[in-house]
């Protein structure tokens, strides 16, 4: 998938509300609702080309509007407790607010997962991750890691909603290279339930007509086009997870996409020791 171009900042609180009919400033106080409506809402990021200067500064208005109305959109139904297809750097991906147990129901739901397997949570930034875990490594490692193609599993805080992954201390930690996600999470202003756009044990997803068996029951699919190549295996491998919640170790849960470079990351520059033995 080619670069997203990000529109300049702009301040959404006011589109938000409209979206989701609220004043401004009781936006930013929605708790958790139940989502109404059948199916779900598709939106396409922006993807547009010009030659001229003109139709060159034209795109970029309609992507800058575009951008802006998927990125609301994708807040309100967030808020509003529904469950949102979005793409990461890896594949496509259904997100809900971490700290409604009725959308992690869902979520599970959805996929028809077992609840004793743990969702990731996405964040905007790797100053988030301080919040929502015990960080044992240094600031430099998270900033070399994240955001990328990896989850690093830490223990988690007791900030996190005690519904989502009741079952174990640790959480997975994804800060996705993908400018839509990212400033998603940045303006939602709160942890993302995230797991990958696909019933449990099916192929994962690198374009939306891949998951749209899934469609009726969310509310919003942001489509940001192809994702990788649909013909190669290992663009279907993943976020590489990791486990970092013991001290001086690392042990990999899953190999993902990213193995090589991340392993390279910990042993060479961080002096950490692979382990087999479980970190929990």
């Amino acid at each position: 998938m080619g670069p997203v171009r990000t529109p300049p900042p702009t301040s959404l609180a006011a589109v938000e509300a409209a979206a989701m009919g609220l004043g401004e400033g009781l936006a930013s106080r929605v708790g958790c609702l139940l989502p109404s409506g059948p199916g779900a809402r598709l939106l396409q990021l922006p993807r547009g080309v010009a030659d001229s200067p003109a139709g060159q500064a034209a795109v970029f208005k309609r992507d800058a509007e575009g951008w802006a109305e998927a990125l609301a959109a994708a807040v309100g139904a967030l808020r509003a407790g529904g469950l949102v297809a979005v793409p990461t750097d890896t594949l496509y991906g259904v997100a809900c607010a971490a700290r409604c147990s009725a959308a992690v129901g869902a979520l599970y739901g959805l996929k028809g997962r077992c609840r004793t397997k743990p969702l990731a949570v996405c964040l905007g930034r790797v100053a988030d991750v301080y919040r929502y875990c015990q960080v044992r490594v240094p600031r430099e490692l998270l900033e070399d890691l994240l955001p990328g193609p990896v989850t690093l599993v830490m223990e988690r805080s007791g900030e996190l909603n005690k519904d989502l992954n009741p079952f174990t201390p640790l959480v997975g930690i994804r800060i996705p290279d993908h400018a839509f996600m990212r400033e998603l999470a940045q303006t939602f202003s709160g942890p993302l339930a995230l797991t990958s756009a696909n019933i449990s044990s099916q192929p994962s997803s690198l374009n939306v007509k891949e998951f749209q068996e899934l469609w009726p029951q969310l509310s919003l699919v942001v489509d940001g086009g192809p994702i990788g190549d649909v013909r190669s295996p290992e663009c279907r491998l993943g976020s590489t997870v990791v486990d970092l919640s013991v001290p001086g170790k690392y042990r990999v849960i899953r190999p993902g996409c990213a193995l090589t470079q991340t392993a390279a990351i910990l042993q060479k520059k961080y002096g950490l020791v692979p382990s087999e033995e479980p970190c929990s």
